[in-house]
Formats: structure tokens, sequence, C-alpha cells
């Protein structure tokens, strides 16, 4: 997990309505723009104190605080996956360096601009998408949260399926899982089919073990639009719809 700086605070004006989730669009930092690379979007999520999004590559959150039209963004994190492609490295290392300098924001509709010393973001709005049903999703596994910290996955595919009958299945990308499972508000239930010890080496079986442990015994889940978090035991599971 990489910590990024943050910038500062500026105050005055009408509050800006910066919740729900933007996508860039266009950006320059000192005269310089940021590359957009069509198979690793850049995005970023508000909610209230809160933000994140996607990076072309890896995930990033953080604290953000608005205050007219001067907005403040700092705590900023980011998952530390390896990007593939030598252009979306790119892409997500000057959006990166180019957020924390932000210290404006101006929205016009569906349109979003943070401004700072010599830097331009240029978002649109995402409209908002009704929230999946936990039963019948195909469920695809992002991310490993542990307490605060949350981690890419690795190996694949990493699926999770409700069905209506009451059976659960998935894979930690080392084995296949299936079982029962019952709804209780926000709770589930499960009941694991036995499945086979094999030992999985190294980081897999990081994963495999954690995996596992959310999902083993029960847990409770949250869904937002088209993402799934389970938690249990102070460990939890980031999915997103397929």
């Amino acid at each position: 997990m990489m910590i990024l700086s943050a910038c500062s605070l500026v105050t005055g004006g009408s509050k800006v309505a910066l919740d729900g989730e933007w996508r860039l669009s266009a950006g320059t930092d000192h005269g310089q723009p940021i590359p957009i690379v069509a198979a690793g979007k850049i995005t970023l999520q508000v909610k209230g104190a809160q933000l994140g999004g996607t990076a072309a590559c890896n995930s990033y959150g953080g604290k953000i605080v608005v205050n007219g039209s001067a907005i403040t963004i700092g705590e900023l994190i980011q998952t530390e996956m390896a990007c593939l492609d030598d252009r979306l490295m790119a892409s997500e290392a000057a959006y990166l360096a180019a957020l924390p300098q932000v210290t404006k924001a101006a929205r016009n509709g569906a349109t979003l601009v943070l401004t700072g010393p010599q830097v331009e973001l240029r978002y649109t709005l995402v409209p908002a998408v009704p929230n999946a049903d936990l039963v019948g999703t195909a469920w695809v596994l992002d991310s490993l949260i542990s307490g605060e910290t949350v981690s890419s996955t690795i190996g694949g595919p990493l699926s999770l399926a409700f069905t209506p009958a009451g059976v659960i299945s998935g894979s930690t990308g080392c084995r296949d899982f299936s079982g029962h499972f019952t709804i209780d508000g926000s709770d589930v239930k499960v009941t694991l089919d036995p499945y086979d010890l094999i030992a999985c080496a190294g980081q897999l079986g990081d994963q495999d073990t954690h995996i596992l442990a959310v999902i083993s015994n029960g847990f409770s889940f949250a869904i937002d639009g088209s993402t799934l978090t389970l938690t249990a035991g102070g460990k939890g599971l980031g999915y997103r719809a397929a």
C-alpha cells in the first residue's frame, strides 16, 4: 500500500456538490497532458468525506473536505498491483501525481473540473447504477480487505454466485468451493460442502485462506450499485458484478 501526499485547504463560497462517481475525460499537469488509455479507466468516487476510485490500474482512496469551491484531499493511499501495460502505468502515475495538487472544484451539471496550481482534471458524471441483487448475480472478486488495508487479488477466476435455491459457489483462485446459504437481513449464514484440502503456495495460499475465512462461517454483506462487500471477523472481500 502506497501513501500519497495531500493538498492544502482554501475556504469560501457555496459548497460544490461532489457526491457520486466521476470518470476522467481529460487532464493536464504543468502543461503536460495526462494520458488516458481506453483499457484503464480513471474514476473518482465521492461519498461525504470519503473518496476513492480506480487509477488506470490500481485502486485508491482517501479523505476529502469541501469548503465552498475549495477542497482538500488527504490521507491518500493506493494498492500496488503491477500494471502489465506501460501505458497504464504512465497514465496512473500522471493522474496520481496531479490529484493531490488540486485546491478548487467547479461543477456544471454532469461536468466536474478540479484545478490547482498548473493542474486541471476534467470529469463526467457516471449515471448511478441500481443496486445489483445478491442472488442471481455473477460476482468477481477485486480486492481483499484486512481492517483498513485493501490489497489486490491474484490468479483467477475469482467467482462467487448465489442461486435462488440457496446454493453458494465460487473460487479462491486455488480451489473451488460450494455449499448452502440462508439470508437474515444483511447477514448470510453459510455451510460449505467438504472441499479438497490442497495446500496453496505463497500469496495464492494467503489469498485462499483469507477468502475462506470470510465465507466459511457466514458474513455480513453490503451492496452499492454493482459492488458487493462481504465482512466477517475484521476481514472483508470486495466483489463487482460481472
